[in-house]
């Protein structure tokens, strides 16, 4: 990846992924590296291998590997494999933000699913305690009924605009 000086002097490159590793990283709840690694893919022109993002991250592999996982995990990065190549590389995905937005929907859904299952166990439980796993289920409901519409609107918000010419 290519870092180009601005007027300043100062690597716009470089200050993008500096901010992504602050505060992508932190509203995500990602460590600062992922932050940084996002920002590194969504910018790069290209697909990296685990050795060119150790090199422009200036991590060791490990961190890499850990990163990696948990962007694809999040559905913003895909790892592939070229056709001739030997090396698998990694992308920004095409679709990240659906596949971002699908990803919180999962997780959601995992919670409601806790949430279900607590209320069924907790019958013997004390009124208080009761209540409280109630509001839980019925937050989770809630939020999972609306990332359910979110997704379906965002995604076929980015399929027309992919659509376009």
């Amino acid at each position: 990846m290519t870092l180009a000086a601005d007027d300043s002097g100062a690597d716009p490159l470089a200050t993008i992924v500096e901010q992504f590793g602050l505060h992508i990283g932190r509203a995500m709840g990602w460590p600062p590296m992922a932050g940084r690694a996002a920002g590194v893919l969504i910018l790069s022109e290209r697909p990296l291998t685990s050795a060119e993002l150790q090199e422009t991250l200036g991590a060791g592999k490990g961190s890499v590997s850990e990163t990696t996982r948990l962007l694809m995990t999040n559905g913003v990065v895909e790892r592939v494999k070229e056709p001739g190549s030997r090396h698998f590389v990694y992308r920004w995905r095409d679709d990240a933000w659906v596949g971002c937005l699908r990803h919180q929907l999962e997780a959601t859904t995992r919670l409601l699913h806790l949430a279900q299952s607590a209320e069924e166990h907790g019958a013997e439980l004390s009124a208080g305690q009761r209540e409280r796993l109630g509001e839980m289920l019925d937050y989770y409901r809630f939020m999972v009924s609306q990332l359910e519409s979110l997704l379906t609107d965002y995604t076929a918000r980015w399929e027309a605009r992919r659509s376009q010419p």
